[in-house]
């Protein structure tokens, strides 16, 4: 297994050991206050898990080799389980908004202890380092369920915050704004789902290559002043990466020989400079 999926691996694993133990704070210290703020967050770490173990899976099945039956690898796979990722946190943002909306609409409140101040400063802390470890990996490696994993300790961090300033508040007695912060992180839990379910889609529709990395291959092709012009450039999406196909036009004087190694050589250059390509097939057309 390569350096960017082992890397990925254990991201996930720290992902779910550190989500399986908030969710035991949270949820005990939410029950006992009967805090829905704290609960809801408590349901947003269940999802976290559950997003952790699908990039542990997801990023299993996408590290496997190409073979007979899967000839240009096991790369969208990342695609797919990141979209399960999304459709469980739509679930989640909405069990979570109908406890709030009944807490907030039966006027229930809770009890403040200082174990739900201590609970949301340690998920802080906790957050905020997977976060950064985490979001570098993704950018890195340009994988998207590290980047949705990300996206949930980057969102726990601000949500966590809000769970804290409504618990302070309990002193004064506004208690409302415990329904009420449980209904921002329910629809923050769903904008974020969207987010992460949008990209995955377009990936798996076959989405066209970003025309920065077009640009990239573009440039690489201005150097070679044999080439008169290209057209039918299509790009495919395989994983995190792409496979391009284009017609070059040359010099029809050229031998056979002569115009397959021009075209031998740009593809080379390609896969060696553009790390987005995964696979260059070049066609040779005489002007």
């Amino acid at each position: 297994m390569d350096e960017r999926f082992q890397k990925i691996k254990i991201a996930s694993i720290l992902g779910i050991l550190g989500n399986i133990f908030l969710v035991l704070i949270k949820s005990s210290i939410g029950m006992i206050s009967k805090s829905q703020a704290m609960i809801a967050d408590a349901f947003n770490s269940a999802s976290d898990v559950f997003s952790s173990f699908m990039t542990f899976i997801g990023n299993k099945i996408a590290s496997k080799p190409c073979d007979d039956d899967h000839n240009l690898g096991h790369g969208k796979a990342e695609y797919i389980y990141s979209m399960l990722i999304s459709i469980a946190m739509f679930l989640l943002a909405y069990t979570s908004l109908k406890s709030s909306l009944t807490s907030l609409l039966l006027k229930k409140s809770f009890l403040f202890s200082k174990w739900l101040v201590i609970v949301c400063l340690a998920t802080i802390v906790i957050k905020s380092l997977l976060f950064f470890y985490t979001n570098r990996l993704a950018k890195k490696y340009k994988n998207i369920l590290l980047e949705a994993n990300a996206k949930d300790h980057r969102n726990d961090c601000i949500i966590t915050t809000g769970n804290l300033l409504s618990c302070l508040s309990s002193i004064y007695n506004l208690y409302f704004l415990d329904g009420v912060v449980g209904i921002i992180i329910s629809v923050w839990i769903f904008y974020t789902a969207f987010q992460i379910f949008r990209e995955s889609y377009n990936v798996l529709m076959d989405r066209a290559m970003e025309e920065e990395t077009k640009k990239k291959v573009y440039e690489i092709i201005k150097n070679y002043k044999e080439i008169k012009k290209i057209n039918h450039f299509n790009a495919t999406p395989v994983g995190y990466r792409y496979q391009i196909s284009f017609t070059i036009f040359v010099d029809g004087n050229l031998s056979t020989f002569e115009s397959h190694k021009i075209a031998d050589r740009l593809e080379d250059e390609i896969e060696k400079k553009v790390e987005e390509i995964y696979l260059t097939v070049i066609h040779v057309n005489p002007i």
